[in-house]
């Protein structure tokens, strides 16, 4: 069995891709709170092409992987969906993300490149995990219930190749590519 990156496995590798992907962040100019505040407006698409891009890359590669029998899907999680805990998490994060301007990832990521809004914000992340903690026992049995069938990935949901899957995906990411593109002469975001 690989183990990825190097080999490394627990703790060490996960510090080396959290380094690389603050890294990468942060060249993508996703630091910028108004980076993220403009795809909410839908006025600045490359938060959406940088990350819909590497869902592609990432599923692409993993499915690549298993059809090469380098990576047993077994042996890789799939979370079951929790509908109205989802639901919930995304509405509140979608609200601080508004409000701040970045996601946890990139106001970790403000805050090693010297802002202090990313320190703000980091504590607001503080404040409301400690807010869901109190309210855990009030909410948690309706947050985490269980819809539908567990553990499944949108092939097997839809009873298609994975390839399928992610030929529309990679038709979807183009059309918004050329949607989205500036005029000439103008930047493009």
């Amino acid at each position: 069995m690989i183990h990825l990156p190097l080999g490394w496995t627990g703790s060490l590798s996960g510090l080396l891709i959290g380094l690389a992907f603050g890294a990468i962040l942060e060249g993508a100019g996703f630091a910028d709170p108004a980076r993220l505040t403009g795809q909410l407006r839908l006025v600045d698409w490359t938060v959406f092409k940088v990350m819909f891009t590497a869902i592609i890359v990432a599923g692409t590669l993993l499915y690549l992987f298993r059809d090469l029998g380098l990576l047993p899907f077994g042996r890789i999680f799939v979370p079951s969906l929790y509908l109205w805990g989802t639901l919930l998490g995304g509405a509140l994060i979608g609200i601080g993300m508004a409000v701040g301007g970045y996601c946890p990832g990139t106001a970790a990521v403000a805050l090693a490149s010297g802002r202090l809004d990313g320190l703000v914000f980091l504590l607001g992340i503080g404040a409301g995990t400690i807010l869901f903690n109190g309210a855990y026992p009030a909410i948690g049995a309706w947050a985490y219930a269980r819809t539908g069938k567990a553990a499944l990935t949108l092939p097997q949901l839809l009873h298609l190749s994975p390839w399928i899957i992610l030929s529309a995906l990679l038709a979807l990411l183009v059309a918004v590519v050329r949607l989205t593109a500036a005029p000439a002469g103008r930047a493009s975001s």
